[in-house]
């Protein structure tokens, strides 16, 4: 949920030595309403809109390359070739498949991480063609996240065009593993190897619209495995069911009571098991996930769910007479810290000033992103989207009204070039 915030904010109030055109760097006036008024800076914001054209056919190109979970090796290579066309440095992609490129400041520090990433929640063999209709563009992923692919991608190509020069480093990251199962396995790979204890500020560009995701959502997510002997549904009819015991696990889970704030979730989303109608099965399975911003809500809710299980085990046993026939085994399959970056914090102030300088709305809010993994380990981090107007995100259904997009490409390049600052 989205929290409006109606209170004055301030950027980073800092000096910097780099050499730019305007002189407003040398002057040390760094907050996002001096550097706007930087020729280079303005050039690059008012070419985000000019070359929106551009921008919204990558979008549709990027997204008409299949790109599930695990699978993102073919996008990624797209994304290689762009960042490496673009002139950026050291372009590279590292062991999880992320793809980076380096946008060379002054110095290496601060490095400020620019990410979107290029997984979405479609299988093999979905039908990713791109369709449009006037200003609205229709296809699976065509915002969430080819559209901050698109930005990322349009934020280099307008700042290099237009020579802006930052104090800091920024790297632009195209990473795997935001989506479902893939359980952030790209930010983690850049925080705890590609790039550990090397990033000082961390952006996602997720979705769409203009916002500021400053609560991070854990999550836990299992899969939950029942298993037993099996047998004919007649001839061996009063042996104990490792569907019966899922039933009454899930009947369990149902029941237990969380609270409301703040707000913490659970459900089963995917059942499976069995072999025939007529057979008892030896095994069956449910996928379950639960979710809460507060740690201890979140380990709570797991606790709540692991004895639901376990008692729903014992139950199935007793009911038949034959303790210990089925077994459960628990797989923890995502687990997403929580966390948040407090809104005082000078990126988050960042993040609404750049908003109001461009004459945007910006509101705080709360998500499940890749910045979960930087909240959680106390970096600077936030999500921001794209612009334009999502519909339907995770839907077959997905779509993205281009109207005004333009300004979620103006909004990356200046929060860029903000946080890029000493």
């Amino acid at each position: 949920m989205l929290r409006s915030v109606t209170r004055a904010v301030f950027g980073l109030a800092v000096t910097t030595a780099a050499a730019v055109s305007s002189g407003v760097f040398a002057q040390g006036a760094a907050s996002p309403a001096d550097l706007v008024k930087d020729a280079a800076v303005r050039a690059a914001i008012d070419g985000a809109k000019a070359s929106e054209a551009q921008t919204i056919e990558d979008q549709i190109r990027f997204c008409e390359i299949p790109a599930p979970s695990f699978k993102e090796e073919v996008r990624g290579r797209e994304l290689q070739r762009v960042f490496q066309q673009l002139g950026l440095q050291n372009v590279r992609v590292d062991k999880a498949g992320n793809v980076l490129g380096d946008y060379a400041g002054a110095s290496a520090r601060p490095r400020v991480v620019m990410a979107a990433h290029l997984d979405t929640v479609f299988p093999e063999g979905t039908n990713v063609k791109v369709k449009r209709e006037s200003a609205v563009l229709h296809g699976p992923g065509i915002g969430d996240d080819c559209r901050g692919l698109a930005v990322i991608v349009a934020a280099v190509r307008e700042m290099k065009k237009a020579k802006v020069q930052t104090p800091g480093t920024i790297t632009f990251v195209a990473n795997v593993g935001e989506e479902g199962l893939g359980d952030l396995r790209g930010v983690k790979e850049l925080f705890n190897s590609t790039l550990k204890d090397q990033i000082d500020r961390f952006v996602s560009i997720d979705g769409t619209g203009i916002h500021v995701t400053n609560v991070a959502v854990g999550s836990h997510r299992y899969r939950v495995t029942f298993s037993g002997p099996g047998g004919h549904s007649f001839g061996a009819f009063g042996m104990a069911n490792p569907m019966g015991a899922m039933g009454r696990a899930i009947a369990k889970i149902q029941e237990i009571q969380v609270p409301k704030q703040p707000k913490t979730t659970f459900n089963v989303g995917r059942i499976g098991g069995g072999t025939s109608v007529n057979s008892i099965p030896f095994d069956g399975w449910m996928e379950l996930d639960m979710r809460s911003s507060d740690p201890a809500s979140l380990a709570a809710v797991d606790a709540n769910i692991q004895k639901a299980i376990d008692a729903a085990v014992a139950e199935e046993n007793a009911r038949w007479g034959k303790p210990g026939v089925i077994t459960v085994k628990k797989e923890l399959v995502g687990d997403r810290p929580a966390g948040s970056t407090p809104e005082n914090s000078p990126i988050v102030k960042d993040g609404l000033a750049v908003a109001t300088v461009l004459g945007f709305n910006a509101n705080l809010g709360e998500g499940s992103t890749d910045s979960n993994m930087p909240m959680s380990l106390h970096v600077p981090a936030i999500t921001v989207g794209g612009g334009g107007r999502g519909h339907d995100a995770h839907a077959l259904t997905e779509s993205f009204d281009t109207t005004d997009a333009w300004q979620g490409t103006q909004y990356a390049i200046l929060l860029a070039v903000s946080l890029a600052q000493k």
